[in-house]
């Protein structure tokens, strides 16, 4: 493994100081009423999995080992989105902004393209289609060798992971708002999905790495994955108990 791969480790870390001091600084400073705390904590979290993903030990070893890999998989592309999903950091952008910047950032959001990219549809394929190509083509392989490309996969991981679970849960304003039970057959077409390719790694090699260390890999993804979906349901029906009376607050 090149050296090169480190090059990038102090300017990942800045930069997520950089979100976690920003966005604890908006919420100190939230005007309309306070911003709740647990929702800061889910922040900080979600850049911790996302921190301790990239850099460290565990980023190291993804390169020699497959379930190393997986971890890496499961902190940054699904546990992260979650938590910095719960955390509603587009809903405090908004509140935070003078009103003709909101108005301003509220118009991109309402967008064409925003809509497209943020539709529960699309972004099952960006999350589950990304992670087929990614694990039955060339491009796992080759994004071991090159540092542009690793980079690449890390962001899409986490920016599909994100945009999909906020089109599930529906909880900040970019959210398209359709009905409970569309979203929840996109999620299962997302857990079949998921699982399946666990299912298929399982039972096939992959150039680099030793079989069994596949398998456990897969059995990591199929199993871990299965519990950050869990936690995305019971979100989702959450708000979906709470949404048939429209007296109860929503405590996320």
């Amino acid at each position: 493994m090149r050296d090169n791969f480190n090059s990038f480790d102090p300017l990942i870390i800045l930069l997520i100081l950089l979100f976690i001091v920003g966005y604890l600084v908006a919420a100190m400073k939230h005007k309309k009423k306070p911003w709740p705390k647990f929702r800061s904590i889910f922040w900080v979290t979600g850049f911790v999995c996302i921190l301790i993903s990239v850099i460290g030990p565990i980023a190291k070893l993804s390169h020699h080992l497959f379930v190393f890999h997986m971890i890496m998989h499961l902190l940054l592309g699904m546990l992260a989105p979650f938590f910095i999903a719960l955390s509603r950091p587009i809903t405090l952008l908004l509140t935070s902004l003078k009103t003709q910047h909101a108005r301003s950032v509220s118009r991109l959001l309402r967008s064409a393209p925003v809509q497209l990219l943020t539709h529960p549809i699309s972004t099952l394929l960006l999350n589950i289609g990304g992670l087929w190509l990614l694990y039955t083509s060339t491009v796992f392989n080759l994004m071991h060798k090159s540092t542009l490309l690793l980079n690449f996969v890390h962001i899409h991981l986490f920016l599909s992971g994100y945009l999909f679970t906020i089109s599930i849960i529906a909880i900040e304003p970019i959210s398209h708002k359709f009905s409970f039970l569309f979203r929840s057959s996109i999620m299962i077409l997302a857990i079949a999905g998921h699982d399946i390719l666990s299912k298929l790694l399982f039972s096939n090699p992959l150039d680099s790495f030793g079989f069994n260390d596949v398998q456990f890999g897969a059995v990591l993804m199929y199993y871990g994955g299965d519990f950050v979906d869990l936690l995305i349901i019971t979100v989702l029906c959450y708000f979906w108990y709470n949404s048939s009376n429209s007296k109860k607050r929503a405590f996320i």
